[in-house]
């Protein structure tokens, strides 16, 4: 069986500044600036979880390129493009692995294996063709970091933890399926919804807060 970790979630923005301006409110601590994906067009600000876990905010760069490729996470759709316009919102959750290629092949749909790099970090990650989200965002992309660094060991302790995380999908059984293939069933408790939905419950210095 292939065995895979929560690594990070992800929250998409219209812009930096108003993803971190909103987990900044939401959390009661802002993100820093992470850097640049040269090769999607995109940039980020990070926030710790706790060891190996973070918060990514992700948004367009407006100062990139354009890839020649459809964007990651869906961020080149227009709907999301809207949606986004009025708030950021908890878009996507990525899990690690230490052998990508068995977990994709457990997975099944999860993208052909591509390496990226910010600044100085590699990693291989599975992203589909089409730029399009797994699961409308509740089954995860997979990441294997290149070394034993992690983001995290870098990061200021924010004092914010996951709690919990739970996703909604018109076929809940099909992404527990997949989810177990991975060892991820006791990650994300799914539900049914019309529509595909992630939550995740945060402990900060407040108390719980959802996103």
């Amino acid at each position: 069986m292939a065995v895979a970790v929560l690594d990070h979630l992800v929250v998409a923005a219209a812009t930096l500044e108003q993803g971190e301006s909103y987990i900044e409110t939401r959390l009661g601590v802002r993100p820093t600036r992470g850097g640049k994906h040269v090769a999607m067009g995109t940039h980020n600000s990070l926030l710790r979880l706790g060891p190996k876990i973070y918060l990514e905010v992700i948004a367009i760069d407006p100062e990139a390129a354009a890839p020649q490729r459809p964007r990651w996470f869906g961020l080149d759709t227009a709907a999301l493009r809207a949606e986004l316009r009025d708030a950021p919102r908890l878009l996507h959750w990525v899990a690690r692995t230490e052998d990508i290629d068995a977990a994709r092949a457990a997975y099944g749909a999860a993208g052909e294996v591509h390496t990226m790099t910010r600044g100085d970090f590699e990693w291989q990650m599975t992203i589909p063709g089409n730029g399009e989200l797994p699961g409308g965002g509740v089954l995860p992309t997979l990441i294997q970091w290149k070394s034993e660094r992690h983001p995290t060991d870098a990061m200021p302790d924010a004092g914010v933890r996951v709690a919990a995380l739970g996703g909604a999908h018109p076929e809940p059984a099909a992404i527990r399926s997949v989810l177990a293939a991975l060892s991820l069933a006791d990650a994300v408790k799914i539900t049914f919804a019309a529509k595909p939905r992630l939550a995740a419950m945060l402990q900060t210095g407040r108390g719980p807060v959802a996103l």
